[in-house]
C-alpha cells in the first residue's frame, strides 16, 4: 500500500481522504473516534481543524498509522535579506537583468 503525502495546511483533505479511503460515512468516521458528525463535517469543510493528535486517532480509526517527515522548505533567507536590503530601484533593475537573462536563453534554445 503506498503512502499518501499531505500537505498540512490542508487538514480537511487529508480527514476527508482518510474517511473515504476506509469506506465510513462521516457518521462511521464520527462513532469510532468519539465525536459528532457534524464535528467531522467541519473538518472537511475546513470551518474547523482537528489537533494533529485527533488526526491520528482518525487515520487509526480508519485502519491507517500516521508518521510526519519534517523537510526543508526550500527558501534561500539570505538571497530574501538581501533583496530587502535593495533600494526599489536597485530590486527593479536586477529583476530587469534577470529577464533579459532569461530571454537570452530562451532564443538559444
Amino acid at each position: 500500500m503506498s503512502a499518501a503525502a499531505f500537505d498540512i495546511q490542508m487538514p480537511d483533505a487529508l480527514v476527508r481522504h482518510l474517511r473515504s479511503s476506509a469506506g465510513l460515512t462521516q457518521a462511521q468516521l464520527a462513532e469510532r473516534i468519539g465525536t459528532t458528525q457534524s464535528a467531522v463535517s467541519r473538518w472537511e469543510k475546513g470551518h474547523d481543524e482537528p489537533r494533529l493528535s485527533t488526526i491520528t486517532v482518525i487515520a487509526a480509526a480508519c485502519g491507517r498509522r500516521m508518521t510526519m517527515q519534517v523537510e526543508p522548505d526550500g527558501v534561500d533567507r539570505a538571497q530574501i535579506q538581501q533583496h530587502l536590503a535593495m533600494t526599489p530601484k536597485q530590486r527593479l533593475a536586477a529583476v530587469s537583468n534577470l529577464n533579459r537573462f532569461l530571454a537570452n536563453v530562451q532564443q538559444v534554445n
